[in-house]
């Protein structure tokens, strides 16, 4: 993409410019793009998943980033969290709408990482060589 093309797309954005530091688009791609919130919305993209179902398929997520995790997932509308009221109590978490049109984005993502793996692999090699 050129540099006009790109300053053209940039312009564009009426709700916010996340290259400026006070934008507040900037605290939901925090949230879509840490290491957590992209494995949750991945996992999310497959179905509704109740919190421990969520836990052992991150593999790796403590329960408090878990758990954080859905709070800022759920506080920027991607996130759905029903409690149903029966002992002992059950939570379901699934993607809004909105979540399902942001979880396309972030799966499409990480399938090009991972299907990208072996030449990004083989950059980080060069790399290190140098």
């Amino acid at each position: 993409m050129s540099d006009r093309k790109a300053q053209a797309l940039i312009d564009q954005w009426q709700l916010g410019n996340v290259l400026a530091a006070d934008c507040p688009s900037r605290h939901i791609l925090q949230h879509l793009t840490n290491r957590w919130g992209t494995l949750v919305m991945v996992a999310l993209a497959t179905g509704p998943h109740r919190f421990a179902e969520l836990r052992r398929k991150v593999g790796g997520v403590s329960e408090r980033m878990l758990s954080q995790t859905l709070k800022d997932l759920e506080a920027d509308g991607f996130v759905l969290r029903t409690a149903h009221h029966v002992v002992p109590p059950h939570v379901d978490y699934e993607l809004t709408a909105l979540g399902r049109e942001a979880a396309t984005h972030v799966v499409a993502l990480v399938g090009w990482i991972e299907g990208s793996l072996p030449e990004i692999m083989a950059g980080k090699v060069g790399l290190a060589a140098e």
